[in-house]
């Protein structure tokens, strides 16, 4: 599970508990100029055996898959578990990830709450 803290310039992306250590990363911060895209995850983002060249992180298909992985060129970080019933995608430009993919309490609210901080913010 990964909690969302807003500032007027920036979102902080801070795995909680045991998802630090699969995970291993304690926070990701990137400006909201960067951020181009909030979604609900489809639905068995979770699922398959490849999410990428995983440098480092934690992957059991269907169970976990945390960390930083890289596809196609670009850096992902993953913080979901199962099928990632309750994961948002967030879409970046300028930053050291292209996309985070992570588990969160409400998924529904969080892109609610990230989709008005951008229309308010731009």
């Amino acid at each position: 599970m990964t909690s969302i803290t807003l500032t007027s310039t920036r979102a902080v992306f801070e795995p909680q508990g045991w998802s630090r250590v699969w995970a291993l990363k304690r926070r990701i911060e990137v400006p909201l100029a960067g951020i181009r895209l909030v979604r609900r995850a489809p639905a068995g983002v979770g699922s398959g055996w490849w999410k990428g060249l995983r440098l480092p992180g934690t992957h059991l298909p269907g169970v976990i898959v945390a960390g930083s992985y890289l596809v196609e060129g670009q850096w992902e970080f993953w913080d979901v578990r199962g099928e990632g019933r309750s994961a948002i995608e967030v879409h970046l430009s300028g930053t050291r990830y292209s996309r985070l993919v992570v588990d969160v309490a409400d998924p529904d609210a969080e892109v609610r709450r990230l989709q008005a901080t951008l229309s308010g913010g731009r």
